[in-house]
Formats: structure tokens, C-alpha cells, sequence
């Protein structure tokens, strides 16, 4: 599959006629219909407005007037159009002005249309199949064969996956008689839920992933629903989708049912394939990225792969779970945990990859806008440690690499980022989202415990004595010494920390200067105390 970028692009022209009613209407295209599309752009509302060459610009969340800097930023780029949602009729005309200004096509979007859907399904349309030059590919290709159905069915069509959402559709004209399930499953949201209910209990999506046969729905105007055939789409056994076609203002055509069963074999060999180029090339990703991770690859073969800019910020996220809830599945929550902050990370940066390494999930974040404040990206981070304890009951840390320079530097990103989590994973760093400007204290201390719990020569002999003798005998020497060294020889804060009487505390830590001959006046012998009694416990 030709990925979005290559090329020439896809004709704006000719994503419109893809996409039409009633996702998009055009409002303005000064440079015409014939500017190339190369990719889709999300553009929250929280970042800096920018563009690049080519792109369709989604405007998230910028809603009349509040859209224009992405307009002005779109042209000065060079986009191809920016989409936006309008909450009322007359903010489309200064708009359409602003967009005429800069030189860049102006897209309305409806409101109750969902944007990933919208972003999903103008990716598939400018990737297009692999040579659009030959009719084989043409009817491979997803948006093609659902015209092509339309014609021989003379119905509507729609081609969804196993979960029901819309891969693509045939263009509706102004006379096609559309009912509210194919509109709102267009627009990305689901059917009337008393109909789908039907559809169960008449065992119509059992037959669709089971059978190789035409099912004739009946209509059900109560519900406002039209006349509808549907076939599943199967590679032997396994479901893969199904085709709709709905009945419009004229009955369907009388060899309906049989364009629907050829329709189907096209439609599996083409996902079939398109799963195949995108599983290769998922795996090419994750070993090029897991290779940049690790230092073992270059940052130019990640880069030329997937188009990025060596050159621009970059910084990693890396993100550790603790101990799932009791029963739960060990596999089962790291996947899901891997892909809750896959989905969460993508809506925040469009360029975003994920890795998962052992037991973390690490997030490259290349290309970011230069001057992206850190506040954004720790609230990014902060958003998918919420979501993972609210919608899957897991306790999740987070770690912000620096940013650095280019991709060449990403290395050096991952491993502050390891050195933050190694941190939070042996204590003392309450934070569940940190950089290290906000633990630079902690991941010191934590690295120096790390070296002498590796190390034995480098401890104290004595202090490893004194730790011995609390286990042998029951008491709380060393302890009680770490407190008072902690509220620097203040006697009574250690004491109300222990929750023991202060004349208590001074009787343990005279007793443990004398069984160890450690004079707590020195220092340097207080700094040794401070750092080794904070070992965890000798099994």
C-alpha cells in the first residue's frame, strides 16, 4: 500500500467525491480541486498551530473564529485544507474569508461527526491501492469496489469490519432515500440500538460470521429503517467484515444477491492483504524503533521508514505498571495497558510510537513543535496514568525523558527516562508522572543505594553489623538511627515518627554508636549511616 505522503498525493477533488455527504461539505478552495492531499494532520486545540505540505489539517476542538490560526497557519505551509466543525451558519463566512486570504481549502465538518473517524477514513482514501493503473487494484481498493456494488446492486453500500465501524461507503446522491443507520454509521456512531438489538435476536450478525451467504434484512419504518441484503466478508473460517447495502428510492437490482457474493471474495482477498503489508510493516516499525531505543540502530533507518525529520525535538515517555487487581490476567493487563496508552498517546501526537520493552511500554514522540511546554507532555502522560486506573484498575507510573535535539539523541531521552522509573520503582518518589527536574534528588540517592546494594565492598562494615544485630535480636537500632539522621538530630520529630518516647530514641542511638564504634559526630560517618541504612533488609 502506498503510504500517505508518497507520490504525488490524492486530488482534493477526489477525496471529497470519496468522503461526500454527510461527513464534509466545501466551503472555500481558492487554489482549486486539484491540490494534492498527502496526509491528515490532527490539530489539538492546546497545540501550537502548525502544518505541513500537503496535509489535511483536522482542526480538534477550534470551533468558528478560534479555527482561524489554523487556517493562517495552514496556508503559510502550503496545506492542501483545513476541516473544522461550525456551531452556527454564520461563522462559515468568515471563515471561508480567512481561508481565501490564505490561499488553503476550507472543509465544514457535521457536528455530530466523531474526528477519529473522520481521520481514519480519509487515511484509507489517500493511501489508495498500490497502482491505481490497474483495474485489479481498483477493484481491491475499499472505496472503489462499495461504488462499484452500488451500481450493480442499485442500493447503498457500506463495507464495515468486525467491530461494525465504517471502512467504507458508496457516494449517496441527492435522490438516494439514506435511513438513519446508514447516516449515523457514517458518521461513526452506531444505529438505533433498539434495531441492532433486533439484529441480534434474529441471529443476523451470527449468520454474517458464520455464513458465506446473502441475508435478507426486512425493513422496519417504525424504527426508521429501509430494506437491506448483507453478506460477511470471511477468509475461510475467519470473519473479517461485512457488506450492506441498503435499498434506496428504487428496488434493489434483480442480480443483487450474486454482486454481493462476488463483492465479498474481492473485499476478503483485499483485507486480507491489506493486513498482511500492515503487519510487515508493524514489525519493521517496532524493530526499528525498539533498535533506536536501545542504541543498537541508527536514528536514519527509523527516519527514512516513516518519513520523520532527523532534525526536529524529540523526547520519550516510558510508562511501568504495577500489580493488576487480584485475578486478573498478568498478559491480558499489559495488553490492554499497552493499548490504552496507545490510543491515549496517538490522539495527543499523530507521529507518536510505541514500544513495548520487558516489563515498560516506551513512547517516542518525534517531531514535536519547538517550544512545546513541558506542562503539556506531563499532562499527556498524566491523562493515560488516570485512565489506566479508572478503566482497568492498574496503578501506572510514568517517566518524561529530556527532549533533545533530533532523533540521533533519542537514546539519551530513554535512558533519563529508565533512570526516573528505576527511581519510582524502589521508593521514596511519591509522583506517578515525573520528569526528572521534579526527582532529580531522588534518582540520585536512588542510583547511589542501587551501586552499593551491587557492591558490597564500597558498605560500611559496621553499619552491615548493626543491621545484622536488629535481626538477630528483634530490635530497632538502625532504624531509629536513619530517623534522627533524618530530622537532622532533631530528637523529638524522630521520635513522634517512630511513635516512641524521645529518651527512647537517645538510649537506641547511643546503644548503636556502641556496639559499632560509629562516632555520628563525624560527618562523613553520618552520610555513610544516612545512605547505607537505607537498603531494604537482608533476606
Amino acid at each position: 500500500m502506498t503510504a500517505p505522503g508518497a507520490s504525488g498525493g490524492l486530488p482534493l477533488r477526489q477525496l471529497l467525491m470519496s468522503l461526500g455527504e454527510p461527513l464534509v461539505e466545501l466551503q472555500a478552495a481558492p487554489a482549486g480541486l486539484d491540490v494534492p492531499v498527502r496526509d491528515v494532520a490532527i490539530l489539538d486545540p492546546e497545540d501550537p498551530a502548525t502544518a505541513s505540505p500537503g496535509e489535511l489539517v483536522l482542526a480538534i476542538g477550534a470551533r468558528g473564529r478560534a479555527a482561524l490560526p489554523a487556517l493562517r497557519a495552514a496556508g503559510r505551509a502550503r496545506a492542501a485544507a483545513v476541516a473544522v466543525k461550525l456551531d452556527a451558519p454564520g461563522q462559515a463566512d468568515a471563515l471561508r474569508e480567512a481561508a481565501t486570504e490564505a490561499g488553503v481549502a476550507l472543509l465544514s465538518v457535521r457536528r455530530e461527526t466523531r474526528w477519529e473517524h473522520l481521520d481514519s477514513l480519509a487515511r484509507a482514501i489517500i493511501a489508495g491501492p498500490d497502482t491505481p493503473d490497474t483495474a485489479e487494484h481498483n477493484a481491491g481498493d475499499l472505496f472503489s469496489l462499495a461504488q462499484t456494488v452500488a451500481v450493480l446492486t442499485n442500493g447503498i453500500v457500506s463495507i464495515e469490519d468486525t467491530s461494525s465501524r465504517v471502512l467504507a461507503y458508496s457516494r449517496s446522491s441527492d435522490s438516494d432515500e439514506v435511513d438513519d443507520l446508514r447516516r449515523l454509521s457514517i458518521l461513526g456512531w452506531q444505529g438505533p440500538e433498539p434495531y441492532l438489538s433486533k439484529l441480534r435476536e434474529w441471529g443476523i450478525f451470527q449468520h454474517l460470521r458464520s455464513s458465506d451467504s446473502v441475508i435478507a434484512i426486512d425493513p422496519h419504518p417504525e424504527l426508521g429503517i429501509r430494506r437491506r441484503i448483507a453478506i460477511g466478508i470471511r477468509a475461510g473460517a475467519q470473519p473479517l467484515g461485512t457488506i450492506w447495502v441498503q435499498e434506496g428510492a428504487q428496488p434493489l437490482a434483480p442480480l443483487a444477491e450474486q454482486a454481493l457474493v462476488g463483492a465479498a471474495r474481492v473485499a476478503a482477498a483485499q483485507l486480507v492483504r491489506r493486513r498482511r503489508e500492515l503487519s510487515a510493516d508493524v514489525r519493521l516499525t517496532q524493530t526499528l524503533l525498539t533498535g533506536l531505543l536501545e542504541g543498537s540502530t541508527g536514528a536514519q533507518s527509523l527516519a527514512t521508514h516513516l518519513g520523520l525529520d532527523l532534525r526536529r525535538p524529540a523526547t520519550v515517555l516510558a510508562y511501568a505498571a504495577g500489580s493488576p487487581s487480584e485475578g486478573s490476567d498478568l498478559e491480558l493487563t499489559r495488553a490492554e495497558v499497552t493499548s490504552l496508552i496507545s490510543v491515549h498517546t496517538a490522539a495527543r501526537h499523530r507521529s507518536a510510537l510505541l514500544a513495548p520493552i520487558e516489563s515498560r511500554v516506551y513512547v517516542l514522540l518525534p517531531e514535536l513543535p519547538p517550544g512545546l511546554p513541558m506542562a503539556t507532555v506531563r499532562g499527556w502522560a498524566q491523562e493515560v496514568v488516570e485512565a489506566a486506573r479508572d478503566h482497568l484498575g492498574v496503578p501506572l507510573r510514568a517517566a518524561i525523558g529530556s527532549t533533545v535535539g533530533g532523533l540521533a539523541a533519542v537514546p539519551e531521552s530513554r535512558a533519563q527516562a529508565d533512570r526516573i522509573l528505576d527511581a519510582m520503582g524502589r521508593g521514596g518518589v511519591e509522583l506517578q508522572v515525573a520528569a526528572l527536574i521534579d526527582v532529580q534528588a531522588e534518582v540520585l540517592v536512588s542510583e547511589m543505594l542501587a551501586l552499593l546494594q551491587e557492591r558490597g565492598g564500597l558498605r560500611d562494615p559496621r553499619l552491615t553489623a548493626l543491621a545484622a544485630y536488629d535481626r538477630r535480636h528483634g530490635t530497632r537500632l538502625a532504624e531509629s538511627v536513619l530517623a534522627w539522621l533524618d530530622a537532622l538530630g532533631e530528637v523529638r520529630v524522630a521520635a513522634d515518627a517512630l511513635h516512641i518516647h524521645p529518651n527512647t530514641l537517645r538510649y537506641r542511638v547511643r546503644r548503636a554508636e556502641q556496639l559499632t564504634g560509629i562516632d555520628l559526630a563525624q560527618p562523613q560517618q553520618r552520610l555513610m549511616a544516612m545512605l547505607q541504612l537505607r537498603l531494604p533488609p537482608e533476606d
